[in-house]
């Protein structure tokens, strides 16, 4: 019993240790995985402190996400991005390759926040990190607030500052820096700084409106460069400043097509006007109304219209006491009318004391010239009146107000007691003006890629009137207007929004703008559009595969044509990529002429060249064009190489050798000369059918064949007809067998070998003399082949049936010619 326990301690011993291992076996902790900390620059780990270029390509390899779990378990990866944001990459979950499937763009996004993870089935780890977007030079200079319109008075100083430029360039780094230049050089008289873009007018240079009434200027900014896709990129921009000369009154008047020259003759009316003289202000811009007037010469035979220049004679012709007068005309500007009273205004001026203490003298003291004072000395007390003296200075446009002072001083007195009064006018302005164009003509340029509603040119106007006189409303028209729109009240032009320029179509384009103020006063200039040609297309080959013979010493041309516009787009440089071997061909750059090496003058030296002795080769050649930036396509040319001689075997050698290169053109010959020989097929074919038609006859040569029907009849049954009834007469009975034995004939020609000649009948008598032979129409009696001639058979039975059977044998004919008439259509 005590044996049996001990024993049955020791075996529970085993049990108990096996069951507390599995315990403490069970509980011990399963570790998460964890991402590998390369560092910054490495290309594997957990993408921390990663910086990508936003010129990267989509689909490019990018990271390695790497880490390990503690236990080796095997472990996947995972990206996530934020709701609502884009998701730049993808990963292979088991790879841990990350690849760019998104575009970037540092300028709108250049911080990327990604949650990446890893996993070992049962625990995950995430970690957010932040990808860094650098800057590449993909963006472009843009100005700044344009149009760039600048109104320049005519006397502004040489030297000084007008305007100033702004670009902005959204790179970074060199990439964003900026520098200002002026293209159109030769004759400018402006410059502009290098880095502040300010534009003045060059030292020693002047402004004149009656010259050059608008300035256009082409500003180029370019940025600093820098990279793009592994290559060195410089970016430009190019923007127009309209510069508008503005008029300034430094001009007189002058007359137009001078001399003038007027008759009087001995029945001209008094009051005739003989003579009109035309001026114009000097100053274009800002017109002013002119006055004419005779200074002297007239001795009041003659007068002239203030306004119009018209002179008339006054004086009847007989009155007149010179042969020439010669008279000396004056044009001024006009204004108000010189003797015009100044109304509205009651002045009066008295002096109490008496005598010569009362007497003093008016005058007034402001812009001189202009108003006269009337009357200049009183006695006492007087109503003063002020009449315009010289109108050109009263301007609205010059002067709203005008302010003077009325000075009354003593004349006669010690003293020289005085007083003043201040007068104020204020002057009304008139719709007295026109609109005017800074410009009687607009140049403008637009890049034909340009999109709808881009900007093209400012035509202003400017109208020297006031309030709703002022007010302009602009227009264009024009049969060159239709891809373009004007802002009714800023003059700028602008494309369409459905506008699509295309220099290749049309470059340039010509309309009017007009201007017009509110009661319909207008003027108009004309409008002058160039589409600049733009490198948007790619030079092109006819056909990417061409095949060329090539004669030693004669060289080979391709052609590639490029369709945009204008220099230096259009231009196309040829050149050859690939060749094996290598080093046998040259081409032209400028024409595409391809050749051989200069030392190969042999097909000897091309066979030593080659181990396949073989002298074919495929070139690539590649046609680039000379645009900014440059598009370029490649054509594989399969030149095949041969000597002189072997052209010369034959003209069948030598055409097929030349067509070799152009199999279409050796398809081409063969196919007409195949339809000449079918033309003249058909046509002899046609030929022999309506000759046969008529005569109604098959030409021996013509064989016929048709295929027996099994249920056909026998021939012999076709001729059962020709069984008459019995006779005694020998003629009767030899016709017959004539003309079986002729129906056994295929061959219609009645001398079938085996076939015994007919029995002699007896002399007939004389035949009588025949009349002149009349052609007898044709019939044909259906054979296997074809169809007898009854001339044959007439011929052979005159020979045969004696002269006394003749009209047995005419009877008998016309029963064949009966029968044989329904039966020919059939057999045809």
């Amino acid at each position: 019993m005590l044996y049996f326990m001990v024993n049955h301690k020791w075996n529970l011993r085993p049990s108990i240790l096996l069951s507390l291992l599995h315990i403490c076996l069970s509980v011990q902790p399963n570790y998460g995985p964890y991402f590998f900390d390369n560092g910054p620059g490495s290309t594997n780990g957990n993408m921390a402190l990663l910086s990508l270029s936003e010129d990267t390509p989509v689909g490019t390899y990018i990271y390695t996400l790497n880490g390990s779990d503690p236990e080796g378990d095997t472990v996947t990866f995972g990206l996530t991005f934020e709701p609502g944001s884009k998701c730049f990459f993808a990963v292979d979950p088991f790879q841990g390759n990350v690849t760019l499937i998104e575009e970037l763009d540092r300028e709108k996004q250049d911080e990327i926040d990604v949650t990446v993870s890893i996993s070992d089935g049962v625990n995950k780890v995430s970690e957010k990190v932040m990808i860094l977007v650098t800057d590449a030079n993909d963006e472009s200079p843009e100005f700044l607030k344009t149009p760039y319109i600048v109104n320049v008075p005519e006397d502004f100083p040489s030297g000084s500052s007008i305007f100033q430029i702004e670009a902005a360039d959204k790179d970074t780094g060199s990439g964003g820096s900026i520098t200002y230049l002026i293209q159109n050089t030769n004759g400018n008289k402006f410059s502009i700084d290098r880095h502040s873009g300010v534009l003045r007018i060059k030292s020693g240079m002047s402004l004149d409106f009656e010259k050059t009434r608008t300035h256009f200027i082409t500003v180029l900014a370019k940025d600093g460069g820098g990279k793009l896709r592994g290559k060195f990129q410089v970016f430009t921009s190019t923007t127009t400043v309209t510069v508008n000369v503005q008029d300034v009154q430094d001009s007189p008047p002058v007359f137009v097509g001078t001399p003038y020259y007027g008759y009087v003759y001995e029945d001209t009316t008094l009051g005739s006007e003989v003579l009109v003289v035309i001026a114009y202000d000097g100053d274009r811009g800002n017109p002013n109304i002119l006055q004419y007037s005779i200074l002297e010469g007239s001795d009041g035979a003659f007068s002239i219209n203030n306004s119009t220049g018209g002179i008339t004679v006054i004086k009847n012709p007989n009155e007149l006491k010179k042969e020439v007068y010669e008279l000396k005309i004056q044009v001024s500007m006009k204004h108000i009318r010189e003797g015009e009273i100044l109304r509205g205004l009651k002045i009066t001026v008295n002096d109490s004391d008496q005598g010569a203490n009362a007497k003093f003298n008016l005058r007034l003291v402001g812009p001189g010239g202009m108003f006269r004072v009337v009357p200049q000395t009183v006695l006492n007390e007087a109503q003063v009146t002020i009449i315009v003296e010289h109108s050109a200075g009263i301007d609205y446009e010059k002067f709203h107000m005008l302010t003077f002072k009325l000075l009354a001083i003593e004349v006669n007195t010690p003293e020289k007691f005085s007083s003043t009064a201040d007068i104020t006018i204020n002057l009304l302005d008139i719709n007295d003006n026109v609109p005017r164009f800074s410009s009687e003509y607009y140049i403008a340029r637009i890049p034909e890629n340009s999109p709808g509603g881009s900007n093209v040119v400012a035509a202003t106007a400017t109208d020297m009137d006031s309030g709703l006189w002022g007010e302009i409303k602009y227009s264009i028209y024009g049969q060159g207007s239709d891809p373009f729109l004007i802002h009714p009240s800023t003059g700028i032009i602008y494309t369409q929004p459905w506008a699509s320029l295309d220099a290749e179509e049309i470059s340039k384009y010509n309309f009017y703008v007009k201007a017009e103020d509110t009661e319909g006063k207008y003027s108009i200039a004309e409008v002058f559009v160039t589409v600049l040609d733009m490198n948007d297309h790619s030079p092109e080959f006819n056909e990417n595969l061409q095949e060329k013979t090539m004669v030693i010493g004669s060289p080979v041309k391709i052609e590639a044509t490029d369709q945009d516009a204008e220099e230096p787009n259009n231009i196309v440089d040829y050149s050859i990529m690939q060749a094996d071997p290598a080093n046998v061909f040259d081409i032209d750059q400028s024409t595409g002429e391809i050749k051989l090496k200069s030392y190969i003058r042999s097909l000897d030296i091309i066979q030593n060249i080659t181990h396949s002795k073989d002298c074919k080769w495929s070139v690539v050649v590649q046609a680039k064009d000379r645009g900014s930036p440059s598009f370029s396509t490649t054509a594989v040319v399969k030149i095949d190489v041969t000597e002189e001689t072997l052209l010369h075997k034959g003209p069948m050698a030598a055409f097929l050798m030349q067509s070799k290169d152009n199999p279409m053109k050796a398809l081409g010959v063969l196919a007409g000369v195949m339809a000449i020989m079918v033309v003249m097929t058909i046509f002899i074919s046609t030929a022999m059918f309506w000759r046969n038609k008529k005569s109604n006859r098959v030409m021996p040569l013509r064989r016929i064949v048709k295929r027996r029907r099994a249920d056909h009849i026998p021939r012999t049954a076709r001729t059962e007809w020709l069984k008459f009834k019995k006779s005694n007469s020998s003629a009767d009975k030899f016709a017959i067998q004539e003309m079986e034995s002729g129906l056994q004939n295929e061959n219609g020609n009645n001398n079938y070998p085996g076939i015994p000649t007919p029995p002699s009948a007896p002399s007939p008598p004389p035949p009588p003399r025949l009349l002149p032979k009349v052609s007898k129409p044709e019939w044909s009696l259906p054979t296997v082949s074809g169809s007898l001639t009854p001339k044959i058979i007439d011929r052979q039975m005159k020979e045969k049936v004696p002269s006394a059977s003749a009209a047995l044998v005419s009877e008998l004919k016309q029963m064949l010619e009966k029968k044989n008439a329904g039966n020919s259509i059939s057999f045809y």
